[in-house]
């Protein structure tokens, strides 16, 4: 009975002491059969009372409004929830903000206690944050992710029947790529919603070609959208029904989980762009069409070192093809790739005939990655290739010149100091090329591709290295493959603006758009003119606009939902993207701090999260204090199935955590997604199913060898060596992981690593590196890369992957030892047979958590855990993630479990003790 599977303690207890009257005529042979047939939805309703938490908290409303004034989003995310449980419990407020954005504001309301947001210089708003903390009326702290996305989360515990809403405030610019503006909205309520509505607007003066949705939501949700589209305004709706919103008729989840995208584009009259002056601000759009493309002269410089093996290369391949294919028959181009050493498919230039593209594309195939990673002398063979064709004449005066890197690691040989890359770059380039990088994965320093792209006119991308590679690479390509116009120039009069953006460009290319704004006296001037001057296809260009200051003023006066501040919020965000892409090259110390200092003043000014700003949010007593700040993206190492870019497992960052009475809160961005085993030693285990991390230690004695993992369905063994502290302290000796052992029965293959080395066999073969090494062992489709002093990935086909941590101590200490951490992804794919300590989580057991209460010490409270068959009584704690900060390590929260995991792993822990390194595990 699923009914019973699902809750059967409480329920059979309610059973036994129930009695029925069963109808005349009616044969049933129990009175849980008759309840069954009588009143399914009252014990359907029953069951529903006593499953988790979660399921208690109600989502009433959940709301999201977008503005776009020419093109600029103002974007507002609301949800309000109820927590209708009979205890206190965590109520989660999660979006994720596009990266780019800026966060303007951030409100929430508890039961009539509101909090609200002001931003403040970063390091005040930590001190005072601090300060507060020290006092114990710190309730948490914000960190946002660096990705495609950026994470805004927020965990409030709360006392039963207590109302909260959420509502985040966020802005942006909305760039033109091919040829559409796209306004992407993440939506994932992660319940259903009584209420759920998305209403977006758009005002644009300039009129609107046309407006789309396209079904990113998936086919669930045909036919809900609406869209009411005028000359210049649009509405976009789309509110799905609680009923609308299930995955299935009968399901209590929601299919509400993804991103909802509005695409548009505007008109274009005039070939010198659209002024849009108001409230003493200028912006200027440039998007010219219709206009012949500019020859390229294009190299591409492919990183095909050890680190690309797998699917990042096949990808690769196959987009290279399909970008080879694209090129024009006046274009010239050549291949570059490169590991430790450096190869070129042609030594120069070649024009782009059937023949020599169909010739790059067998070039491309044959590529076999192995070795490091030798950027510096790659890039510079590819601009003394260009540098050479420009001395020779082979260049057509017109033509625009570019470098594609593709890569997905630091340098590992060769040059190694990043600044002396950039520097060699910048000086051989000479301001005639741009460069643009693409970053696979998150192996690679994307903070360096940045600034070395920023530094010589061109952009980066970062690229996720999974299924989609190759159609993220394709699209980057895209937006750079066709320039109509280089060298433009936007010029006004000196005596009338002032406080201009970037108002040179290097190259415009098709289907993007150029934005210039500033700062205009509207008081002494009437027309406001722009000269733009370019270099097209088969001419010089000038081209010219003049507008009324006034024009705008009347259609911006009658729209109550167009922002009137569009111009001075536009002329911001440009500025200070701007200047931090300055600060990133800037080459004195004094002249960064005085970029740094423009840019806290304008984050002031404009109330907006910079990497220099962060914002307090408080109650109006200000005895309660939060931090949201924007750190710099964190740089981590680790492993995936596939390759050597890092997976959604082990995407984790800091989670502080703060426990209080009345009201808490706890902000971070991601949870604990991995299996781990650490320290001395720490196990945490991360249940996909129920999303919770339960902990339990296991003390055992040095030299006993512990099965982690013993799978005879795919013939894989993972198990560790302990060895102890030099001594013991309080009476007892700690254990650590001093050895690991890997067997893979199928390949033949046994890898071993200690804290000095990693050794691979092969029958009588045996290789090692050390780990003041950085490299790649690959044999039989298995790839081991050691990352120096750090961590080693054992990545197997597309099936599995594990990561090694090395913590190193100081070789003097009295007590501690170095020592070794494992870590392993639950998307691992192990067989129905595996077993081991890890192994036997592969199948999720039920496990339900319960009555939750005070502990001994209050920030550790306890709870009654049903799993297996077992109540077992479990405390809430933290136990240290060290993937991000070998350190410190990052705390984790989970439930523990006492004695060796007893109850929660099955049998004995002594029962996985194995006599070698790589034995199986013996069938119980």
């Amino acid at each position: 009975c699923n009914y019973l599977q699902l809750c059967p303690l409480d329920l059979l207890e309610w059973l036994h002491s129930a009695t029925f009257e069963i109808p005349r005529g009616l044969v049933v042979d129990t009175a849980l059969e008759y309840i069954l047939y009588l009143c399914p939805k009252f014990i359907e309703s029953f069951c529903q009372l006593q499953v988790e938490d979660d399921d208690k908290i109600g989502l009433y409303s959940y709301k999201v409004q977008s503005t776009i004034t020419s093109r600029l989003a103002n974007t507002m995310i609301q949800a309000k929830m109820v927590n209708n449980a009979k205890r206190s419990q965590h109520i989660v407020f999660d979006v994720q903000v596009p990266k780019g954005a800026f966060i303007d504001n951030f409100t929430m309301d508890v039961n009539g206690i509101t909090f609200t947001s002001s931003i403040r210089e970063k390091s005040e708003a930590r001190r005072m944050y601090s300060q507060a903390k020290a006092k114990g009326k710190a309730a948490g702290i914000v960190r946002s992710n660096a990705l495609d996305m950026e994470n805004f989360k927020t965990e409030v515990n709360v006392p039963p029947g207590t109302r909260i809403q959420f509502e985040l405030h966020y802005q942006e610019m909305i760039r033109r790529k091919l040829s559409s503006y796209e306004h992407v909205i993440s939506m994932k309520p992660g319940r259903l919603a009584k209420h759920m509505e998305v209403d977006v607007r758009i005002i644009e003066p300039q009129g609107l070609r046309y407006v789309h949705v396209p079904n990113s939501l998936g086919d669930h949700f045909n036919g809900i959208t609406t869209i009411s589209k005028g000359e210049k305004k649009a509405h976009v709706s789309f509110k799905p029904t609680m009923a609308q919103q299930r995955k299935c008729p009968t399901c209590s989840s929601t299919a509400v989980d993804g991103n909802f995208v509005v695409q548009y584009d505007v008109n274009r009259e005039n070939t010198g762009g659209e002024l849009e002056i108001f409230n003493g601000y200028f912006i200027h759009f440039f998007a010219p069409e219709n206009l012949d493309p500019l020859p390229k002269n294009i190299l591409f410089v492919i990183d095909v070192s050890g680190s690309m093996w797998g699917l990042k290369m096949k990808q690769t391949i196959e987009a290279m093809k399909a970008i080879l294919s694209e090129l024009r028959a006046a274009d010239q181009f050549s291949l570059i790739d490169f590991n430790h050493n450096v190869r070129c498919w042609r030594d120069n230039l070649v024009s782009a005939t059937p023949v020599q593209v169909e010739d790059a594309k067998k070039y491309i195939q044959t590529i076999h990655p192995n070795g490091g990673t030798n950027i510096n002398e790659a890039l510079l063979r590819a601009t003394f290739i260009l540098n050479e064709a420009q001395n020779l004449g082979m260049l057509d005066p017109n033509s625009v010149s570019m470098i594609v890197l593709v890569s997905d690691g630091d340098p590992t040989v060769g040059e190694l100091k990043l600044t002396t890359i950039q520097k060699n770059v910048k000086q051989s380039i000479k301001d005639e090329f741009s460069l643009f990088c693409l970053g696979i994965g998150f192996d690679v320093d994307y903070d360096f591709l940045q600034r070395i792209a920023t530094d010589n006119r061109g952009m980066a991308q970062r690229i996720f290295g999974n299924q989609e590679t190759s159609a993220q690479m394709k699209k980057f390509y895209n937006q750079v493959s066709t320039p109509l116009l280089k060298k433009i120039q936007f010029n006004y009069p000196q005596e009338s603006v002032s406080d201009v953006t970037q108002s040179s460009f290097h190259n415009y290319f098709g289907g993007s758009e150029i934005v210039v704004a500033g700062k205009v006296d509207t008081e002494n001037l009437q027309h406001l003119e722009s000269i733009v001057t370019a270099t097209a296809a088969n001419a010089e260009l000038v081209m010219e606009t003049l507008r009324d200051v006034e024009e705008l003023d009347g259609f911006m006066k009658k729209d109550k939902y167009a922002d009137p501040e569009f111009t001075k919020k536009l002329w911001a965000y440009l500025t200070v993207n701007q200047m931090l892409a300055e600060r990133n090259t800037a080459p004195t110390a004094a002249l960064k701090r005085n970029i740094t200092k423009s840019i806290l003043q304008m984050s002031l000014d404009h109330h907006i999260v910079t990497p220099f700003t962060a914002m307090l949010i408080e109650n109006s007593e200000k005895d309660e204090i939060m931090l949201a700040d924007q750190p710099k993206d964190p740089r981590r190492g680790c492993c995936s199935g596939q390759c050597l870019s890092i997976p959604a497992w082990a995407n984790v960052t800091a989670v502080p955590v703060s426990f209080m009475t009345g009201i808490g809160l706890l902000i971070t961005p991601l949870s604990f997604l991995c299996v781990s085993v650490d320290n001395d030693p720490h196990f945490i285990i991360y249940l996909p199913k129920s999303q919770r991390n339960i902990c339990f230690n296991i003390n055992s004695e040095p030299g006993d060898i512990l099965n982690l993992v013993s799978d005879r369905g795919t013939g894989v063994v993972v198990n560790g060596q302990l060895i102890g502290a030099k001594k013991a302290e309080n009476k007892k000796l700690d254990t650590y992981f001093g050895k690991i052992g890997f067997y893979f029965k199928n390949k033949g293959l046994k890898v071993e690593i200690n804290t000095e080395k990693i050794t691979l066999k092969d029958g009588s073969y045996s290789i090692a590196l050390t780990w003041s090494d950085t490299g790649h062992i690959i044999r039989k489709q298995l790839l081991i890369s050691v990352k120096k002093e750090s961590n080693v990935t054992i990545t197997v086909g597309e099936e599995m992957s594990f990561m090694v941590l090395l913590h190193r101590v100081w070789k003097n200490h009295p007590v501690n030892v170095d020592f070794l951490g494992i870590y392993i992804p639950p998307e691992n794919q192990l067989s129905p047979e595996a077993h081991g300590l890890i192994g036997q989580f592969a199948s999720e057991p039920e496990v339900y958590i319960h009555h939750q209460r005070p502990g001994q010490i209050p920030e550790k409270p306890q709870a009654t855990m049903e799993v297996k068959g077992n109540k077992l009584t479990v405390t809430r704690g933290l136990q240290k993630d060290y993937r991000t900060d070998r350190v410190y390590g990052t705390n984790v929260q989970c439930w523990f479990v006492h004695n060796s995991g007893k109850g929660f792993i099955d049998g004995h822990y002594k029962d996985y003790l194995v006599p070698h390194l790589y034995s199986f595990l013996k069938k119980p």
